[in-house]
């Protein structure tokens, strides 16, 4: 295993603009109760028509350079807040802007830690390097209050597997909600992006119940159904109370659709989808028991239940329990699935695992040690002890690791396919 020296460090300069919720807003207020929203959109009608204007200005002056497209934001905010206000004189143009800056606040959203990587080959593949490829690299954010989101980097992987990140854009931003259907199981949303914003610029951001503390470790795969890839990954909804797994769809990280999951396997989280059908079927690793592995089918994309125990804790760095670390990569002649374990004094280590390439059941390999293992100065961080990969990529004879270091940040490893076969063990 080759650790390289590029590292993604988290930066609190970088910041989105989100809605700012009183206490007492929600849409079943009674309107004619004063609330705190009230009061001050109350003080806002309160001031004389220069006095708003100049208030405006000054909002723009302090906060425009930080983000694109504010007064549409704030215009928009305003329209949000109506349902929870009290009636009131209808507002003119600048009143209604800031109304909307009054309920909005700044976040920043990776201030804590940029951890828990995936990566996949970048749909568009110009300007690849000779003998490479373009990549893209999710990772998971997390800001104040310890609320996770997703964001993402774009890089590229030279021909010896050098790996290069494209600089980071200066501004972020959060998508529209394009659509919204209610089912029995929570929120399906449909979220959009601006086309013209970098995609370091992308941040999403939890958007219904279920993830209003956080969207987790989502393991991204590039998905092919006859020809035509798209590109999902299964995530951890955090509400605060509850965890569940939810699937995520794109085809060019732009439009975003989020949808939850069904069954019994949904009910806990560490869900990886396998790139392609196996026999006919959608097939996933699960972890229904937090402790050891399963290999799940369905017919259904959404639902899943049940599942066969494939993989149980087995060496000492690992009898805690053991998870998926992404997608299973689909080599030559098997699938090579990553795996975490844990160890004593709660150590996390990645491992490997080979499946038999038609029958995935059946397990031909494992690793006795560790690949990767918390090196002496990876050990400090938010959360010691840990290495951790939500999804690595196979490039020509490598295999592409981007790991985390103690919930922290994020680096970068490399291993020739034929020295990790050769590392692992006959079962």
């Amino acid at each position: 295993m080759k650790r390289q020296t590029l590292q993604l460090k988290p930066d609190p300069a970088r910041v989105v603009v989100r809605p700012f919720k009183p206490a007492t807003e929600p849409r079943d207020l009674n309107p004619t109760d004063k609330t705190r929203a009230n009061h001050i959109v109350d003080r806002v009608l309160g001031l004389d028509a220069d006095a708003a204007g100049r208030q405006l200005n000054e909002v723009l002056e302090n906060f425009e350079g930080r983000h694109r497209n504010l007064l549409d934001i704030f215009e928009a905010r305003a329209a949000d807040m109506e349902g929870a206000l009290a009636p009131h004189s209808p507002f003119d143009r600048i009143q209604r802007r800031l109304i909307g800056a009054y309920f909005m606040h700044e976040y920043s959203f990776e201030a804590s830690a940029l951890f828990n990587p995936s990566i996949v080959r970048h749909p568009d593949q110009s300007g690849a390097p000779v003998g490479g490829c373009r990549f893209i690299l999710s990772l998971r954010a997390v800001g104040e209050g310890h609320i996770s989101s997703l964001t993402f980097r774009s890089g590229s992987i030279g021909p010896e597997g050098q790996i290069s990140v494209d600089p980071t854009a200066r501004l972020a931003s959060i998508p529209t909600v394009e659509s919204r259907t209610k089912t029995p199981q929570g929120d399906d949303i449909e979220i959009m992006f601006r086309s013209g914003d970098d995609l370091s610029e992308r941040v999403i951001f939890p958007v219904t119940d279920s993830q209003s503390n956080g969207i987790e470790d989502a393991r991204f795969v590039a998905f092919n159904e006859n020809g035509q890839i798209t590109y999902y990954a299964t995530y951890t909804a955090y509400s605060g109370r509850a965890i569940r797994s939810e699937l995520l769809e794109t085809r060019d990280f732009l439009k975003f659709r989020l949808m939850p999951l069904n069954g019994t396997v949904a009910r806990n989280k560490g869900m990886a989808l396998f790139p392609r059908k196996v026999d006919g079927r959608y097939a996933m690793i699960a972890r229904q028991d937090n402790e050891n592995l399963y290999l799940v089918y369905s017919d259904d994309l959404h639902t899943w239940n049940g599942g066969q125990a494939i993989l149980r804790p087995k060496y000492p760095w690992e009898f805690v329990q053991i998870g998926s670390c992404g997608s299973p990569i689909e080599l030559d002649d098997c699938w090579l699935l990553l795996t975490h374990g844990v160890g004593a004094v709660r150590k996390y280590s990645i491992g490997a695992v080979l499946l038999d390439k038609n029958d995935p059941s059946i397990v031909l390999g494992r690793s006795r040690e560790p690949l990767l293992r918390p090196e002496p100065h990876e050990r400090e961080g938010y959360v010691p002890n840990v290495v951790y990969t939500c999804g690595a990529m196979r490039h020509g004879d490598q295999i592409i690791l981007p790991y985390a270091v103690s919930d922290m940040l994020t680096k970068f490893a490399t291993i020739n396919i034929d020295d990790l076969m050769n590392s692992i063990t006959e079962v």
